[in-house]
């Protein structure tokens, strides 16, 4: 799958692009969701001043709905971050995952954020980067890629929207548990040359050339090469306490820890 959206950066002097994914906030296991909220917003505040742009891919949120007049609850802090570096005129990019892929245009409308569904291409500094959450990419797991399907078929989400909110929400919060729990061994091991977003980057590179992966979803923090002058990195997960983001200076993309 070739990019369908293309950005291009002027990197200026002396700033960097930031780059994070699944933070999982609401998510019952790892760190309580406020105390690992507050460690998101201390990292944001310590990056604000070199920072041009930030990507955050994906899993943002253990669950996500967005009605015509109501968002899940929680999470104001970060929410408010997020619009204080879009009014300084810092970009604000959000790759939903498969656990917040239904956002509907109020990270748009509210908080002034460009949000991808689908892989961008990213010119900056003369590199190329391809970023995307990674969810139903490379090969297997037939079973999920049926159901993302439907969850993005607008008819399901209308069918959702329409029952009792609260009722929704319980049926989501604990459909996301299982789902995070149930598939929590293979998401933390590292599969060697079965990690299928490793071989979905092959895979395009042999199309079009590309410095630099950089997906989510894995919960992994991985650095590995592709081709000879090219990386998949993985951004790792927040909920655990491995608070691992990305940051490229114009020169190099580096993985980092809070």
């Amino acid at each position: 799958m070739l990019p369908k959206h293309y950005i291009t950066i002027d990197l200026k002097l002396g700033k960097k692009l930031y780059f994070a994914s699944d933070f999982h906030l609401g998510a019952p296991k790892g760190l309580p969701t406020i105390e690992r909220e507050k460690q998101i917003i201390k990292w944001l505040d310590s990056i604000k001043h070199d920072c041009q742009a930030l990507f955050l891919v994906g899993d943002l949120f253990d669950f996500w709905f967005e009605y015509a007049y109501t968002i899940p609850k929680g999470f104001v802090r970060f929410q408010a971050k997020l619009a204080e570096f879009t009014d300084s005129g810092i970009e604000v990019y959000v790759f939903p995952g498969n656990h917040d892929m239904w956002m509907f245009g109020y990270f748009e409308s509210e908080l002034g954020i460009k949000v991808f569904r689908k892989p961008v291409e990213l010119t900056c500094s003369f590199k190329k980067f391809y970023i995307t959450h990674g969810d139903g990419l490379g090969p297997g797991d037939y079973t999920y890629k049926g159901l993302k399907r439907i969850f993005e078929n607008r008819f399901f989400q209308f069918v959702f929207s329409v029952f009792p909110t609260n009722f929704c929400f319980w049926i989501a919060e604990n459909w996301s548990k299982n789902s995070r729990i149930s598939n929590n061994k293979i998401q933390e091991t590292f599969l060697g040359d079965k990690e299928w977003l490793w071989t979905f980057a092959k895979q395009i590179e042999t199309q079009s050339h590309f410095d630099f992966y950089v997906f989510g979803h894995r919960h992994l923090v991985l650095d590995l090469p592709v081709g000879i002058n090219s990386r998949y990195v993985n951004l790792g997960e927040w909920f655990s306490g491995n608070q691992n983001y990305g940051v490229f200076d114009g020169a190099d993309f580096d993985i980092a820890k809070v």
